[in-house]
């Protein structure tokens, strides 16, 4: 998949410029030092590298795909890499960045939801490798075991105050929202991901920060070892400061989405966040992006859909994904085949709609795309009712909101 040196579980590449790279290339932060990491990578020594994900949706987004592109190459470094699917842990929920309760998910749904993640994590990462394949394990093979009097000592590491410090509790105190015990669990169970796999490096978004230091105390404690940890940008609208790519809210570019769906979601996405997409999503090296983004934004952005295509389908689906693309948007193409399926219920409204398609970030901005005129059921019926309720007669029909968002909908 990479033009990489390809270690083996004998040997190690050292090469200091892979290794410089990947400890600056969608790196927020090395803990405890960058220095002290890069001085261990050359040394030869094969580590453990592990990136935990839990298993609450059934999808996949570019935001992990991040993670997984880094991992890949310490793994073409031959350096031992874990992919760890977090299904134990989901039964809790994890807290960070969350203002409410996340809901907990039951073992049958966590069950589906990573039914195919192996399907979509093997089109980044090399699980067939003869010499150093990637392994993926799941966190319920020692949590489930785990008994009371184990859980007492985890606990006894940490005090109330440190969980209470995390950024979402403290807010939930002030607003005086509910912090159940269980949420606690989460951190405790997380960081014993790390003593149980006796890992040397967890990689993980800046939100996992906390819940990863918590797993470099506790192999401190039990396996009486360092731990680093690397932590890598969020994808972020820098307008917004919201997330790219959030589960939770329903927009983001899933591993499995099909060839036209990913193409036009990636059309869809603001212009001022096309160089960190190239630089955290793609394989094209810094060189070649500093060239591509020289162009309009209109054209990097092409650009950037069709590396994302050609990553996961192959490039005949993302030359044909792009042809069809530019077909509809000369008027010539169908525009169903790039309609991003919503699921709504009668009587849900135009605006509950707007908002769970991601063309609108709220519903006051719903309502202004409506009075804009930008709203129109295809074939060319303007809509210009802000109150416009879903009715059974919009069963498949597609919507284009701005001029880049296709929906179409399925009722409930």
């Amino acid at each position: 998949m990479f033009s990489w040196f390809t270690g083996s579980g004998d040997k190690v590449s050292t090469d200091e410029t892979k290794i410089d790279e990947l400890l600056s290339r969608s790196v927020a932060n090395v803990l405890p030092s960058k220095d002290a990491l890069k001085k261990l990578l050359l040394s030869g020594k094969r580590l453990k590298f592990y990136i935990g994900t839990d298993a609450t949706g059934p999808q996949l987004h570019l935001g992990h795909s991040t993670n997984y592109l880094i991992l890949e190459k310490f793994r073409k470094l031959g350096h031992e890499i874990v992919i760890l699917f977090g299904d134990y842990t989901a039964l809790i929920g994890d807290p960070s960045d969350k203002e409410a309760v996340r809901k907990q998910q039951t073992p049958a749904q966590i069950a589906g939801h990573i039914r195919d993640w192996k399907s979509q994590v093997e089109k980044i990462v090399d699980f067939e490798d003869t010499g150093n394949p990637a392994r993926i394990l799941c966190n319920s093979e020692w949590l489930s075991k785990l008994s009371f009097s184990d859980l007492i000592d985890i606990a006894s590491t940490f005090t109330v105050q440190q969980m209470l410090e995390r950024d979402m509790f403290e807010r939930r105190v002030r607003e005086n929202k509910p912090v159940y015990l269980h949420e606690f669990f989460y951190p405790l169970m997380q960081g014993y991901d790390s003593v149980a796999m006796n890992v040397d490096v967890e990689m993980g978004g800046t939100d996992q920060t906390f819940n990863m230091l918590t797993g470099r105390t506790l192999q401190k404690k039990y396996n009486n070892k360092e731990k680093f940890i690397i932590t890598t940008t969020l994808l972020e609208d820098p307008s917004t400061g919201k997330k790219l790519m959030s589960k939770s809210e329903g927009s983001y570019i899933a591993l499995n989405d099909g060839p036209a769906e990913m193409f036009g979601k990636t059309m869809a996405l603001p212009d001022g966040v096309i160089k960190q997409m190239f630089i955290d999503t793609t394989l094209l090296s810094v060189s070649e992006i500093e060239v591509i983004l020289k162009d309009r934004p209109r054209d990097s952005k092409i650009r950037l859909a069709f590396e994302l295509v050609r990553l996961y389908h192959g490039a005949t689906a993302a030359e044909n994904a792009k042809k069809n693309f530019e077909s509809v948007f000369s008027g010539g193409g169908d525009p169903s085949s790039l309609a991003k399926e919503v699921v709504v219920k009668e009587g849900d409204t135009l605006k509950d709609l707007i908002v769970m398609s991601g063309a609108a970030s709220s519903m006051s901005a719903a309502h202004r795309l409506i009075e804009e005129g930008a709203v129109t059921r295809l074939p060319d019926t303007k809509i210009s009712d802000a109150h416009m309720k879903i009715s059974s007669q919009e069963k498949g029909a597609i919507f284009r909101f701005g001029k880049k968002h296709f929906v179409k909908i399925r009722l409930l």
